[in-house]
């Protein structure tokens, strides 16, 4: 009995070794260099190990392109990784790149790059880039990081060479002065000054017309007599009004017209109905 139990609890250890073991890695995997014209078998081509770079730098000319192949694996079985990753790290600034690879379901995993993939930065480097694999995924696998080979860059002495932009920094602009429109004026005072006389001289054509279409003046103090309150209110609004409109011409801005304006109107409204029922009354009691 404790000799089975015993067998039990060293299957259980070895079993949760076995676990804790269990790493991302691959197989197959080769790098090579193919340009223009160089054909089948042309280039450079080598096979790549794990933990163990390349002895060599792989040399990318301007007109060359890179590829790596391989199979991503889980404890030594073909498997798809969440993410796999040919990373290019400059030795001196610890700048780095990250390139993804094109992964299927069974692991074949494939990179394919030229110079124009690789940052400007990195581009334009003397020395060689390290160039590292990087295999993980969820759950418990180790995630697999190593260096595998040294990435040389050609630049084409020929043609311009690629400039290396300024980084963006945040950090404090020159203070921006801001110029705002100036307040809208009144016309030209000869413009009101002509309006002016233009209404002065329509006054007495109005009264006149006033007249001669039956304004009876002569019930003027009766109706004042009979509801003074309300007319002389609402001939005071009126010339209020006209003030307010005079101010809102002259100095003020549409907020301090409008609670006036409406103010005025109010008072203008009741006064106005109060005066019309009395003049409303005189005619039907023949005063007019």
């Amino acid at each position: 009995m404790r000799n089975q139990l015993l067998h039990s609890v060293l299957l259980l250890c070895a079993a949760g070794a076995g676990l804790a073991a269990s790493s991302w890695g691959f197989e197959d995997a080769t790098v090579s260099v193919q340009g223009k014209g160089s054909g089948i078998g042309g280039g450079l081509k080598e096979k790549l190990t794990e933990r163990k770079p390349l002895s060599k730098p792989v040399s990318l000319g301007a007109s060359e392109n890179l590829k790596v192949l391989l199979t991503t694996s889980e404890n030594k079985k073909a498997k798809r990784p969440h993410q796999a990753f040919l990373n290019l790290r400059h030795p001196k600034s610890d700048l780095e790149t990250s390139l993804a690879f094109q992964v299927k379901e069974n692991g074949k995993a494939k990179i394919d790059l030229s110079q124009k993939d690789i940052p400007t930065q990195l581009l334009v480097s003397p020395e060689p880039l390290e160039a590292s694999l990087i295999i993980a995924s969820f759950g418990s696998s180790n995630p697999y990081k190593s260096k595998a080979f040294d990435l040389s860059i050609k630049l084409d002495t020929t043609s311009p060479q690629p400039s290396q932009e300024k980084p963006l920094r945040y950090g404090s602009l020159p203070e921006i002065h801001h110029i705002f429109k100036s307040d809208p004026n009144s016309p030209p005072k000869i413009i009101t000054l002509v309006f002016v006389a233009a209404v002065l001289v329509a006054l007495p054509a109005l009264l006149v017309s006033w007249v001669s279409l039956g304004a009876n003046l002569n019930h003027a103090s009766r109706a004042f007599g009979n509801s003074p309150i309300p007319h002389a209110l609402f001939f005071l609004s009126i010339v209020t009004m006209e003030g307010i409109f005079f101010m809102y011409y002259t100095s003020w801005n549409l907020f301090q017209t409008l609670p006036g304006a409406v103010g005025i109107g109010l008072v203008t409204f009741l006064s106005g109905s109060r005066a019309l029922r009395e003049v409303q009354e005189r005619r039907l009691a023949g005063l007019r």
